[in-house]
């Protein structure tokens, strides 16, 4: 399988301090991908390479085999930032349309409609400014903005960030049906419940650096660890054979 995602050797510095240290792995195609560790690991700031957010100092970054400054590389992409603020000005309704034709596709309201059923947004937030949100609701549509985009690459920055229980359910019940459609998902989360669920593969970075990459049944293996949890700690306080 051909990977959707080539990180080669990246290094980002930001004054004295090292964010990313010869980072490099790949996400397979068509695979649900978890990048976990502690705040400050690096996890966004490798995002926002990926996204031309920021440049790396070296490396490589390839996406579908395009190089990710290339503008090209970001056409099957759809994004979720960890801070996600969308326009105040803008009733949901509107945001909506307006990502749709961003994303090329037609804002229709069926499946406007179906998207924040999708995610457990009330539709009477549709037609209400965006400034009169919760942080919940707020998140609720920018996951509806990447579900109508039918992208076939996600790149989720915590999405679950201020959902409550039974949005992170339907949040979780839509990524496996973006993952049967046939498309890669890259998911940050500080939620190790999380990415044993929904994950083939996960990357671990601490301190900038990656500390682990593969399934959470083989770093429980390698570690000795019972639980993911357990496993994680002793992957952090100490280098495990990636």
């Amino acid at each position: 399988m051909s990977d959707a995602i080539d990180f080669n050797r990246v290094n980002k510095r930001f004054g004295d301090t090292t964010a990313l240290n010869s980072v490099s792995f790949g996400v397979p195609a068509g695979c649900i991908y978890g990048l976990i560790g502690l705040n400050g690991a690096g996890k966004t700031t490798l995002i926002k390479c990926l996204l031309d957010f920021t440049f790396p100092d070296s490396g490589e970054i390839r996406i579908f085999r395009v190089p990710a400054a290339d503008s090209r590389a970001r056409g099957p992409l759809a994004y979720l930032p960890e801070r996600f603020i969308p326009p105040s000005y803008l009733t949901g309704l509107e945001y909506l349309q307006m990502m749709s034709r961003l994303y090329g596709t037609v804002p229709q309201p069926a499946r406007i409609e179906a998207a924040v059923a999708a995610i457990d947004l009330d539709p009477r937030y549709l037609s209400k400014r965006v400034s009169s949100y919760s942080k919940g609701s707020g998140q609720k549509l920018g996951i509806a903005a990447v579900l109508l985009s039918d992208r076939d690459l996600l790149v989720l920055d915590e999405p679950m960030s201020g959902l409550d229980p039974r949005a992170r359910a339907f949040l979780k019940a839509e990524i496996k049906v973006a993952h049967r459609r046939g498309a890669t998902v890259l998911f940050s989360s500080h939620s190790l419940a999380d990415i044993e669920e929904l994950c083939d593969s996960f990357t671990l970075l601490h301190r900038g650096e990656i500390r682990y990459s593969g399934g959470a049944k083989e770093l429980c293996a390698r570690t000795g660890a019972p639980t993911l949890d357990a496993a994680f700690l002793k992957a952090i306080e100490g280098p495990v054979n990636v």
